[in-house]
């Protein structure tokens, strides 16, 4: 499965699909490795959305989400470890664009801090889970709301935890009714 797909030519789509599925099922049934060539196609991907993000365009910003993604996680990086500093680039450049899951995984990468080449720091954490309620991103409210309770990175702050955490139940409902009940 080296090499790039043509997403637009559905025969190669086709052809790329089937031959993933009996990879993965010989690897997974006959070998015993259910992680089968995983590592391999994030590698692709990973390189797919760095020329995405690069190139810039319609959907540079979901592919740069994507590379904070792989780069967080650590499955698509050279040793399998995460790698913050890459992870935090490229939220940042997507939480930029207004995209609201990257500036809520900015925000947590922030507060842990203690993945390879990040520090923790709650100051930056508060403002990029902010962004991410402003954004409509519920647990992005919830952070925020908690974080000014609590006064991680900022004084404390009833008021404005109480309203945040009112955003993120408003949000929550929003998402809640959205969603399809079973057999309507």
């Amino acid at each position: 499965m080296a090499g790039l797909i043509n997403f637009e030519d559905e025969q190669e789509v086709k052809q790329f699909l089937d031959n993933l599925g009996v990879e993965y099922s010989f690897q997974c049934y006959k070998e015993k490795q259910p992680e089968g060539g995983v590592t391999k196609c994030l590698q692709t991907a990973y390189s797919c959305f760095m020329r995405s993000c690069n190139a810039g365009g319609k959907k540079s910003t979901d592919a740069c989400h994507n590379i904070g993604l792989l780069a967080h996680d650590g499955r698509a990086m050279e040793g399998g470890a995460a790698d913050a500093t890459i992870a935090r680039r490229y939220y940042e450049k997507a939480c930029a664009e207004g995209f609201a899951p990257s500036c809520f995984n900015l925000s947590a990468l922030l507060i842990d801090g203690n993945i390879r080449g990040l520090k923790p720091d709650m100051a930056m954490a508060l403002k990029y889970a902010t962004r991410a309620c402003e954004l409509g991103h519920v647990w992005g409210c919830a952070n925020a709301s908690r974080m000014y309770k609590l006064g991680d990175g900022t004084e404390k702050d009833q008021k404005k935890a109480e309203e945040l955490k009112n955003r993120a139940q408003e949000l929550y409902g929003i998402e809640k009714e959205k969603q399809l009940k079973f057999g309507e």
